[in-house]
């Protein structure tokens, strides 16, 4: 079922009237000084979280960029791994004769 005003009302009491009314009455007067208030608070906010942005754009940049740096790294040493011989040929000479017995 759907509230009725007066339970609205018996359930606010008196203060809670009084309160609404001065509310609707002042609300002319506080809403242009809380906006007054409150614009360059919210234009400071805004302001800190663009300069936030930028500085992290700035610092994720550089990871990207190390990272990149990281990985060519590694790739070089991968590839100069691949160009060096599997094993080391170094010992005595091999002796190509074959030995029939003789």
């Amino acid at each position: 079922m759907a509230p009725k005003i007066t339970d609205f009302v018996e359930d606010a009491g008196a203060p809670g009237i009084i309160a609404g009314i001065g509310a609707v009455l002042l609300a002319p007067v506080v809403i242009p000084i809380v906006t007054g208030i409150g614009k360059p608070i919210a234009k400071s906010i805004i302001k800190g979280g663009l300069v936030l942005f930028e500085k992290s754009k700035g610092a994720v940049a550089e990871v990207g960029e190390s990272w990149e740096d990281m990985v060519a790294e590694a790739r070089a040493e991968l590839a100069e791994g691949r160009q060096l011989p599997a094993v080391d040929v170094v010992g005595s000479p091999v002796d190509n004769t074959l030995d029939n017995g003789a």
